[in-house]
């Protein structure tokens, strides 16, 4: 077989790779399977990859999260003050822009898995985002590019605003950031895992430290943009925060580049959707037959895998019409007919398309908890605004409440790995001190215990108000006598069950999602905070709707007065929810069957193998 500039082939006796150089055979390759370099040769495990490498891709999530998170936990304040849109219509574009954002995810997974090398995928679609940054500078600079001057602030004064083509170019600007930053949330979780070769146990134990530490960076970024970035944008200008966002990119691609003789890239594999729709459509069109009976009927390729770089996953019993891709068409003489991709898949590959559709419940089991982390980001701000905001000489604006669970992120995260999982590693045995769905369902209970504790928070608020005959009093004048630091006790307990649930969520879609689907996989992580963001948006209109006939307020949470709302009893509302969604995720988690791979190689030796896991798995339900 032939990669690059090698021709390396498979020592049928002990299963090694060697490596042919003038028909001479060489020392047993330190090859990873199924990596190259950058110049596309075979990935050496002692030159690419390993903690050095990853350290680039830390350097790259602090920077994009800093201009990310930096910018978008601002922006409602540009929209509003600045291109003079209504403060709901400001709120539902920002809520708008994060949904999309995490979607689009999937466009930078795809991409990924099936066309470019991760590490080119990074530069493509940091380079978008760069752009977007720079639409939104200029848009800000120059006068002629924004509204006619208006005071938004004045109630009495109706601003139009922004319209033609200076709101294309700001859309564009926003939307150009948001593909980017989508782009780039599939590839570092994946990019930085795929430095640690998952057949080597030295290195399978450092992919979750990776994954720890990856979170880790996200905060730090996020610590910085809050603090840093928000301040030039409200005090120096939104022209100047642009710029440091923009150029904070560009510097990042600079690492990256630097490091790009370091990476171990992931050989793209083709397009996943099209492999997934071969299997739905073989099985249709193989329906009238029967059941096979025994693996021997089931279509697996001699010798397949031979680069090793793609998984062979042992049959299961669970979805089994999708089978039926397996069987060999024949035709009326009993021959073999139609062998296309599209008539005929590997077991290997339906299998592939069954860890998909297993995976799915769990993915549907977290939208609920990041639905929650909107409330936190939306009113818990407003809670903030009515109250105390003085630390000392210091006066914390409201938006920054959102900050505490960052630095609980950052203080927690390392402590985690550190202690933690070693602590837990004695108890359980677990490589990772407990496993990826645990990890997950720990995060779903703390989610559901920060609703309580917003709720309880919430009553203690407007029994002050009441207590002090605040209820209709003006915020800015007249604070409720409560510090707003009453607030950080549910930012901490959702700190700790974000620690807990995306940085579980990331590791299990990348240690269970199939080797060509990996990138994909792992933007179901953001696709659930996407999904969230989204939902929020429609439960506050459903609730609102369900409950205008039985309030003053018409509706729980309608009106500008949130002391005379019923935000408490939306909060338990959703403390409910999320504990019985625990329940939810705890039969779906009881259901999913770990995937199981086989062997990467060919020969009989390994088709013995992987008739072996197949055995001792097949009453997977």
């Amino acid at each position: 077989m032939t990669h690059g500039n090698y021709n390396f082939v498979v020592n049928e006796s002990n299963g090694s790779l060697e490596i042919l150089n003038g028909g001479e055979a060489g020392a047993v390759s330190n090859i990873v399977d199924g990596f190259i370099d950058y110049k596309g040769n075979p990935a050496n495990k002692f030159k690419q990859g390993g903690i050095k490498a990853t350290m680039f891709v830390f350097a790259m999530t602090t920077i994009e999260a800093m201009a990310f998170l930096g910018t978008a936990l601002n922006l409602v304040t540009y929209i509003y003050i600045h291109m003079h849109y209504s403060l709901s219509e400001s709120a539902n574009i920002l809520t708008n822009f994060m949904g999309t954002t995490f979607l689009l995810s999937l466009v930078g997974g795809f991409i990924s898995d099936a066309y470019l090398t991760r590490s080119k995928t990074l530069f493509l679609f940091g380079s978008i985002e760069f752009l977007g940054f720079m639409l939104l500078t200029i848009q800000s600079h120059f006068n002629s590019l924004q509204p006619a001057f208006c005071n938004a602030i004045d109630p009495t004064v109706n601003c139009q605003h922004v319209r033609g083509q200076k709101e294309a170019v700001f859309f564009s600007g926003l939307y150009l950031v948001a593909l980017g930053s989508g782009g780039l949330k599939a590839i570092f979780p994946t990019l930085g895992a795929d430095q640690f070769d998952e057949n080597d146990p030295k290195e399978r134990r450092l992919i979750s430290s990776f994954f720890n530490f990856l979170i880790f960076s996200v905060a730090i970024g996020s610590f910085t943009g809050v603090t840093l970035l928000v301040w030039l944008e409200n005090n120096k200008g939104w022209d100047v925060g642009f710029i440091v966002a923009s150029s904070s990119i560009l510097f990042g691609l600079a690492i990256v580049a630097i490091g790009y003789t370091k990476f171990r890239n992931k050989m793209p594999m083709g397009s996943p959707l099209t492999k997934i729709l071969q299997v739905f459509v073989a099985s249709f069109k193989n329906r009238h037959r029967d059941f096979p009976t025994m693996k021997t009927e089931m279509y697996e390729e001699k010798g397949a895998h031979k680069d090793r770089s793609r998984d062979r996953l042992p049959h299961t019993h669970q979805f089994r019409l999708l089978d039926k891709a397996t069987i060999l068409p024949e035709n009326k003489e009993g021959l073999v007919s139609d062998t296309s991709s599209w008539r005929l898949c590997t077991v290997t590959q339906v299998e592939e398309v069954k860890v998909l559709i297993r995976m799915v419940p769990i993915f549907a089991s977290t939208v609920l908890m990041n639905t929650c982390l909107a409330q936190l980001q939306t009113f818990s701000v407003q809670q903030g605004g009515t109250m105390d905001k003085s630390l000392g000489k210091l006066n914390i604006p409201p938006a920054s409440l959102t900050i505490i669970p960052t630095i609980f992120i950052i203080i927690l995260a390392p402590l985690y790995d550190r202690f933690f999982v070693p602590f837990a590693q004695k108890l359980t045995g677990h490589e990772t001190g407990i496993t990826h769905l645990q990890r997950i369902g720990i995060g779903l209970v703390l989610a559901t215990l920060s609703m309580v504790t917003a709720a309880i928070a919430e009553i203690k608020r407007k029994h002050v108000a009441e207590e002090h005959n605040l209820l209709f009093a003006n915020p800015s004048i007249d604070p409720l006598p409560i510090s707003v630091f009453m607030l950080s006790f549910q930012f901490f307990i959702f700190g700790i069950a974000d620690l807990f649930t995306l940085v579980g969520l990331l590791e299990f879609f990348y240690s269970q999602a199939p080797t060509g689907f990996r990138s994909l996989g792992t933007s179901f992580c953001w696709c659930s905070l996407s999904m969230g963001y989204f939902l929020s948006s429609v439960l506050v209109n459903v609730v609102n709707a369900a409950t205008r006939k039985y309030t003053a307020s018409k509706g729980w949470l309608e009106g500008n007065n949130i002391n005379v709302n019923h935000l408490d009893l939306f909060y338990w509302t959703l403390a409910v929810f999320n504990f019985l969604n625990f329940f939810n995720f705890l039969y779906w988690a009881n259901w999913y069957k770990y995937r199981h791979v086989g062997y990467k190689s060919i020969g009989d030796t390994n088709n013995k193998v992987a008739e072996a896991a197949s055995s001792s798995h097949g009453d997977s339900k």
